[in-house]
């Protein structure tokens, strides 16, 4: 079994407030690497006009984009509210 099928097993119960945060997205324009958008596993950054915009509905709480935004320290990361997040099936 692949990673994308693995991944697909997971399930995620979705809070209305997002657990991550691009604390200031102006400062994503001095970014020159954007390592948030390529490192994370399930896809929740993208950038749009230089800065970094999250979709935190998939995250899997790993924590990478608070380590690879090593530079600036502008993402914000806290686990999900209690009953909220990712459940993993497989491993």
């Amino acid at each position: 079994m692949n990673v994308e099928d693995r991944l697909f097993l997971n399930r995620f119960n979705a809070d209305d407030r997002s657990h991550l945060k691009v604390i200031d997205p102006e400062v994503c324009l001095k970014c020159k690497r954007k390592q948030c958008s390529p490192s994370c596993p399930s896809k929740c950054y993208t950038i749009q006009d230089g800065k970094a915009v999250v979709a935190y509905e998939g995250c899997l709480e790993c924590g990478t984009c608070r380590i690879v935004c090593n530079e600036f320290f502008n993402i914000g990361w806290k686990y999900p509210r209690g009953g909220f997040g990712v459940s993993f099936k497989f491993g």
